[in-house]
């Protein structure tokens, strides 16, 4: 079972509806916690309603005392208190069950999706992590580091690992110029290990849920026993498959297609 915690999106195309669709696609079975409502459609977030964080306390400890996640995928957390919540009721769960960061901090259309108020647990959060997989504005906001360059992309990722404590950081590249460039930063023997992941662009117009779907596949492999690099070059190849099977369902970004 794979667990995720995030906001919902009434398309589909992302967040908690994409993220169970990626478990089931991937053959795991799908629990989520939601933590909050959006109004929008596939153009456009038009509202967003968090959750009280209370219930997501309640919801996550009655979870978690019932059965136990393989792996959990934590998302859109949208405010201080839905933070401050997930991160206190996951101190219940086994140090061995890997937790896997998708830090959301903007949707694609430019729309706030976390308070500034909250990046203090998304961080401790982000420490907790077996992987966080920041785009580069994610990268650049959270470490306060400009990137600009490859070398740039290479000193914060070593900020998340050294400052912020996670294990692992995969800093997806789709938005440098020309063929996208994803890069894995590891602890390893008392360093960092770097390596740059090669892709190749695909033509079209915009899909919504990359990242989101990218985040839940990882998550889901490493539910299954996989080793976090074969989790990340298979749930690599899942999204760019997904791009490749995109589609349109109203006026805005195309979904990914399973």
């Amino acid at each position: 079972m794979a667990l995720s915690i995030s906001g919902s999106d009434p398309t589909g195309g992302a967040g908690l509806q994409l993220d169970v669709q990626v478990f089931r696609t991937l053959g795991v079975h799908g629990a989520a916690i939601p933590t909050a409502l959006t109004v929008q459609d596939t153009a456009k977030v038009h509202k967003v309603l968090p959750v009280f964080g209370s219930a997501i306390l309640d919801m996550i400890r009655v979870l978690l005392r019932d059965c136990t996640p393989d792996a959990v995928k934590i998302g859109m957390l949208g405010t201080d208190d839905v933070a401050r919540a997930v991160a206190h009721a996951l101190y219940e769960l086994p140090e061995s069950v890997p937790i896997v960061i998708d830090p959301v901090i903007a949707a694609s259309d430019g729309s706030a999706l976390l308070e500034r108020r909250a990046y203090p647990t998304l961080i401790e959060l982000i420490g907790r992590s077996r992987l966080a997989l920041p785009n580069l504005s994610e990268a650049s906001t959270l470490s306060g580091q400009a990137i600009d360059s490859p070398e740039d992309a290479q000193r914060a990722a070593g900020i998340w690992l050294e400052e912020f404590g996670a294990q692992a950081v995969l800093l997806t590249g789709g938005h440098w110029p020309g063929a996208p460039r994803d890069l894995l930063a590891e602890k390893s023997g008392g360093g960092v290990s770097l390596r740059w992941l090669e892709g190749e662009r695909i033509e079209g117009d915009p899909v919504h849920g990359t990242g989101c779907a990218l985040a839940s596949a990882v998550t889901a492999l490493l539910a299954q026993g996989e080793c976090l690099d074969t989790s990340i070059e298979r749930a690599r190849q899942f999204v760019r498959d997904g791009i490749e099977r995109a589609g349109t369902i109203g006026k805005g970004a195309r979904v990914l297609g399973f």
